[in-house]
């Protein structure tokens, strides 16, 4: 059977541009090509291995003293277990969290197959709605929260008011990546951008340092789709008119830039 025509694929003709770090946006990227639209790559937070490693030295000699290690992200999956692993094993009772499909799968190509995590929703509140992390289950145990440099301290703060001994443990830092914005603010300008994927908070605040205060006033004509109500209102507070609060993950990002491809 002959393969469709591109210009008959849902996305033909559209320009979505994809703001994840490097590494983090081909499986999306793959699939928006595969429905026939154009993913441009503009990472706006590049990850790098963080300045002092004190924290990670110590909590990979004390790992067997926590009952349970919760990893925010694939980043603090890989940079922290590619540090841990060559120069130890995991303990047996040290228990393993995350939050999000991407973490979790990122955590199975180490070897985790019994990991902690939310099965709907993709943030601290969904954590720490979970049996492990209730008071009666940490209170009065250790915990090591594996992340970048700095980030929301939610679930740091609540477990430690149930009771916990809390050490965030940094493994990576973030910063913002030095690229060029002229043609993503010329391409917005020309009306051919479609859609702006933003994953963080963070990251509309990069985006808008690196295309500066007129860039961003083109920026904000393009739709935004955002996978959390955080981040879409982080979005609307910088000016973008357009903002769509979607689903987590490529799969939320698909369905959401189909519906509007339909409407």
């Amino acid at each position: 059977m002959d393969s469709p025509r591109s210009q008959d694929l849902p996305l033909a003709g559209r320009l979505i541009v994809v703001t994840r770090p490097a590494g983090q946006a081909e499986s999306l990227c793959e699939a928006i090509a595969r429905l026939g639209g154009e993913a441009i790559r503009f990472p706006v937070i590049e990850i790098a291995e963080p300045e002092d490693t004190a924290a990670l030295q110590a909590a990979t000699a004390n790992l067997q003293d926590y009952h349970l290690a919760f990893f925010v992200s694939p980043n603090a999956v890989s940079h922290a277990l590619d540090f841990i692993l060559p120069r130890r094993s995991w303990p047996a009772d040290t228990l393993v969290a995350t939050v999000g499909k991407g973490s979790e799968s990122a955590l199975a190509r180490y070897g985790f197959g019994d990991v902690i995590a939310p099965e709907q929703g993709f943030d601290s509140e969904a954590v720490l709605a979970l049996p492990a992390f209730a008071a009666d289950a940490v209170c009065g145990r250790r915990v090591a929260i594996f992340r970048g440099d700095g980030g929301r301290d939610l679930l740091g703060e609540t477990l430690l008011a149930r009771g916990a001994m809390v050490d965030y443990v940094s493994c990576y830092r973030r910063r913002i990546p030095q690229a060029d914005p002229g043609p993503l603010i010329a391409d917005a300008r020309n009306g051919r951008l479609h859609a702006l994927v933003l994953t963080s908070s963070e990251g509309v605040g990069n985006l808008a340092a690196m295309v500066g205060e007129q860039g961003l006033a083109t920026m904000t004509r393009v739709s935004v789709l955002a996978p959390h109500p955080r981040i879409a209102a982080a979005a609307e507070a910088a000016g973008f008119r357009r903002v769509v609060c979607c689903g987590a993950g490529d799969d939320g990002v698909l369905a959401a830039l189909l519906e509007d491809a339909v409407a």
